[in-house]
């Protein structure tokens, strides 16, 4: 995406917020994730005033982002005004072998991989849990697989990823996307995303705590929104379909991935399955009185094992048409037919 140009005095006052070796620092580690004042006063050696002052200053400068997750503040390259362009730019420049860079880049290893310890704890302590759900339904590969086809292979700007869980989906629609966003209200399974995006190599994505019925993002912002097997788990699903419809551009499309109607009447009793799957009718009242228009629907049969639930994938498709750039549209139409 071509970013506006901005006026002289706002790029002077972006150019020295960053030119301060700390902020400069600082400014690059974001540029691999999202990080916490702690764990800029371990990379840094500095204390937390002297941080968080380098950090009022980054965000005055629009160049970062803050956002809270419980007790946790986390901060992020803003997604608004260039300033991931502007520091990739920057980064590029900058030899891989400085040693003030090699060190902040080597505690932050040290960092996340304490992180991926955390989740992994936690992912251990409920492993079971998940395993006697999969073990139910179609196999894992054959629902992505599906998914992808669903997608294509064309790139896009933006995806949202609501219930993001794991953050599975982000991993694998992740070269397709320019930038990517998931949400969950669990901060142990948002450990668990961020563990997993690291592992992944995953760097245009990033996930936030927030409520799937008023998700912490801008409206019309995203090409793709998927809500993958949360459906089931909420009191008013069709609440969560709006918010997802809501947050789509002209011609976005909304993907859900959940179960087909069934009767294991201990998924409610045993793991807090509020609804026992959808019908195909439901879905699509939902998303018609989200003002979406119903597209095509997939089935994954149950795997083996003890295997009976169906999976079904649902699309609906913001009807507002993507007034695009006649040069863009030419470039594409180019590029598609070469």
């Amino acid at each position: 995406m071509i970013q506006p140009p901005v006026a002289l005095d706002a790029m002077v006052d972006t150019l020295k917020a960053a030119a301060e070796s700390s902020r400069l620092r600082i400014l690059l580690l974001l540029n691999q994730g999202d990080l916490t004042v702690t764990d800029f006063t371990e990379i840094l050696g500095q204390s937390q005033p002297r941080v968080s002052r380098h950090l009022k200053l980054l965000m005055e400068a629009g160049l970062i982002g803050r956002y809270q997750e419980g007790s946790w503040a986390y901060f992020r390259l803003s997604d608004s005004g260039g300033a991931r362009e502007f520091v990739a730019g920057i980064a590029a420049r900058l030899r891989d072998d400085d040693v003030t860079v090699e060190r902040d880049r080597e505690k932050l290893v040290a960092v996340k991989a304490r992180r991926r310890e955390r989740a992994a704890g936690y992912f251990r302590a409920n492993a079971e849990r998940w395993d006697q759900i999969r073990s139910l339904h179609a196999p894992d590969r054959a629902v992505e697989t599906a998914l992808k086809r669903i997608v294509g292979r064309r790139p896009f700007q933006s995806m949202l990823d609501l219930g993001t869980g794991t953050g599975r989906i982000l991993e694998i629609l992740a070269p397709l996307y320019r930038r990517g966003v998931g949400v969950d209200s669990s901060r142990e399974m948002l450990a668990v995303a961020r563990a997993n995006l690291d592992n992944a190599g995953v760097s245009n994505a990033l996930v936030r705590q927030g409520d799937i019925y008023a998700p912490p993002v801008e409206r019309e912002s995203f090409d793709l929104v998927t809500i993958h097997q949360v459906l089931h788990y909420l009191d008013d699903p069709a609440g969560a379909i709006r918010e997802a419809a809501r947050a789509l551009r002209p011609s976005g499309r909304l993907i859900i991935v959940d179960f087909a109607p069934h009767a294991l009447e201990f998924l409610r009793e045993e793991h807090a399955h509020l609804r026992l799957g959808f019908s195909d009718e439901q879905i699509g009242e939902w998303m018609e009185e989200a003002g979406l228009e119903v597209g095509e629907t997939v089935e994954c049969e149950p795997g083996g094992g003890d295997g009976r639930l169906t999976v079904k994938l649902w699309t609906g498709r913001d009807p507002r048409l993507l007034i695009a750039d006649p040069e863009q549209t030419d470039r594409r139409t180019e590029t598609e037919t070469a």
